[in-house]
Protein backbone atom coordinates (compact mmCIF):
# COMPACT_ATOMS: atom_id res chain seq x y z
CA UNK A 1 0.00 0.00 0.00
CA UNK A 2 2.55 2.58 1.15
CA UNK A 3 6.10 2.32 -0.09
CA UNK A 4 7.92 3.31 3.09
CA UNK A 5 11.46 2.01 3.48
CA UNK A 6 14.02 2.13 6.24
CA UNK A 7 15.51 5.53 5.29
CA UNK A 8 12.07 7.17 5.42
CA UNK A 9 11.40 5.66 8.86
CA UNK A 10 14.73 7.00 10.14
CA UNK A 11 13.94 10.52 8.88
CA UNK A 12 10.46 10.43 10.47
CA UNK A 13 11.94 9.17 13.77
CA UNK A 14 14.58 11.94 13.86
CA UNK A 15 12.02 14.64 13.08
CA UNK A 16 9.64 13.25 15.76
CA UNK A 17 12.47 13.22 18.30
CA UNK A 18 13.35 16.83 17.51
CA UNK A 19 9.76 18.13 17.43
CA UNK A 20 8.21 16.22 20.33
CA UNK A 21 11.25 15.82 22.53
CA UNK A 22 12.75 12.81 24.26
CA UNK A 23 10.48 13.04 27.33
CA UNK A 24 7.12 12.89 25.54
CA UNK A 25 8.12 10.66 22.60
CA UNK A 26 7.33 7.27 24.28
CA UNK A 27 3.92 8.51 25.42
CA UNK A 28 3.17 9.89 21.96
CA UNK A 29 4.15 6.59 20.28
CA UNK A 30 1.87 4.67 22.70
CA UNK A 31 -1.04 7.01 21.95
CA UNK A 32 -0.53 6.74 18.19
CA UNK A 33 -0.34 2.92 18.45
CA UNK A 34 -3.62 2.81 20.38
CA UNK A 35 -5.36 4.96 17.78
CA UNK A 36 -4.03 2.84 14.91
CA UNK A 37 -5.31 -0.30 16.67
CA UNK A 38 -8.75 1.24 17.15
CA UNK A 39 -8.96 2.24 13.49
CA UNK A 40 -7.93 -1.27 12.37
CA UNK A 41 -10.56 -2.88 14.62
CA UNK A 42 -13.20 -0.48 13.30
CA UNK A 43 -12.36 -1.34 9.68
CA UNK A 44 -12.44 -5.07 10.50
CA UNK A 45 -15.84 -4.68 12.18
CA UNK A 46 -17.26 -2.72 9.25
CA UNK A 47 -15.97 -5.33 6.80
CA UNK A 48 -17.57 -8.17 8.80
CA UNK A 49 -20.91 -6.33 8.88
CA UNK A 50 -20.83 -5.69 5.14
CA UNK A 51 -19.95 -9.33 4.38
CA UNK A 52 -22.79 -10.47 6.63
CA UNK A 53 -25.25 -8.12 4.94
CA UNK A 54 -24.44 -9.20 1.40
CA UNK A 55 -24.15 -12.87 2.32
CA UNK A 56 -20.58 -13.29 1.16
CA UNK A 57 -20.28 -16.69 2.88
CA UNK A 58 -23.29 -18.06 1.01
CA UNK A 59 -21.96 -16.71 -2.29
CA UNK A 60 -18.55 -18.31 -1.68
CA UNK A 61 -20.22 -21.64 -0.77
CA UNK A 62 -22.43 -21.54 -3.86
CA UNK A 63 -19.45 -20.83 -6.13
CA UNK A 64 -17.55 -23.70 -4.52
CA UNK A 65 -20.51 -26.06 -4.99
CA UNK A 66 -20.88 -25.03 -8.64
CA UNK A 67 -17.21 -25.71 -9.32
CA UNK A 68 -17.51 -29.16 -7.72
CA UNK A 69 -20.62 -29.94 -9.80
CA UNK A 70 -18.78 -28.88 -12.95
CA UNK A 71 -15.84 -31.14 -12.10
CA UNK A 72 -18.22 -34.05 -11.41
CA UNK A 73 -19.98 -33.50 -14.75
CA UNK A 74 -16.63 -33.46 -16.57
CA UNK A 75 -15.59 -36.67 -14.78
CA UNK A 76 -18.90 -38.31 -15.68
CA UNK A 77 -18.45 -37.39 -19.34
CA UNK A 78 -14.88 -38.71 -19.31
CA UNK A 79 -16.01 -42.01 -17.78
CA UNK A 80 -18.84 -42.37 -20.29
CA UNK A 81 -16.40 -41.79 -23.15
CA UNK A 82 -14.00 -44.34 -21.66
CA UNK A 83 -16.87 -46.84 -21.41
CA UNK A 84 -17.74 -46.29 -25.07
CA UNK A 85 -14.09 -46.77 -26.03
CA UNK A 86 -13.86 -50.02 -24.05
CA UNK A 87 -17.09 -51.34 -25.61
CA UNK A 88 -15.90 -50.51 -29.12
CA UNK A 89 -12.53 -52.17 -28.44
CA UNK A 90 -14.22 -55.31 -27.12
CA UNK A 91 -16.65 -55.41 -30.05
CA UNK A 92 -13.74 -54.97 -32.48
CA UNK A 93 -11.87 -57.83 -30.82
CA UNK A 94 -14.96 -60.04 -30.96
CA UNK A 95 -15.45 -59.25 -34.65
CA UNK A 96 -11.82 -60.02 -35.46
CA UNK A 97 -12.02 -63.33 -33.56
CA UNK A 98 -15.26 -64.21 -35.35
CA UNK A 99 -13.76 -63.45 -38.74
CA UNK A 100 -10.58 -65.46 -38.05
CA UNK A 101 -12.37 -68.54 -36.66
CA UNK A 102 -14.53 -70.49 -39.11
CA UNK A 103 -18.11 -70.77 -37.95
CA UNK A 104 -18.21 -73.73 -35.58
CA UNK A 105 -21.46 -72.94 -33.88
CA UNK A 106 -19.85 -70.62 -31.36
CA UNK A 107 -22.14 -67.76 -30.54
CA UNK A 108 -20.69 -64.43 -29.53
CA UNK A 109 -22.49 -61.44 -28.18
CA UNK A 110 -21.69 -57.78 -28.71
CA UNK A 111 -21.27 -55.56 -25.66
CA UNK A 112 -23.87 -52.81 -25.61
CA UNK A 113 -24.62 -49.94 -23.30
CA UNK A 114 -26.58 -50.99 -20.22
CA UNK A 115 -30.26 -49.98 -20.20
CA UNK A 116 -31.00 -46.68 -18.50
CA UNK A 117 -32.67 -48.36 -15.51
CA UNK A 118 -29.45 -50.35 -14.80
CA UNK A 119 -27.08 -47.39 -15.06
CA UNK A 120 -25.82 -45.95 -11.79
CA UNK A 121 -27.92 -43.09 -10.58
CA UNK A 122 -26.15 -39.73 -10.73
CA UNK A 123 -26.72 -37.14 -8.06
CA UNK A 124 -28.45 -33.96 -9.16
CA UNK A 125 -28.74 -30.62 -7.39
CA UNK A 126 -32.18 -31.58 -6.05
CA UNK A 127 -30.93 -34.88 -4.51
CA UNK A 128 -29.63 -34.57 -0.96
Amino acid sequence: MFDIGFPELVVVSVVALLVIGPEKLPETIRTISLWIGRVQRSFASIRREIETEIGADEIRQQLHNESIMKELEETKNTLQQAGKDVRSTINGAVESVESSIPSQGIKTQKIESPPKDQRPKTMTKNDD
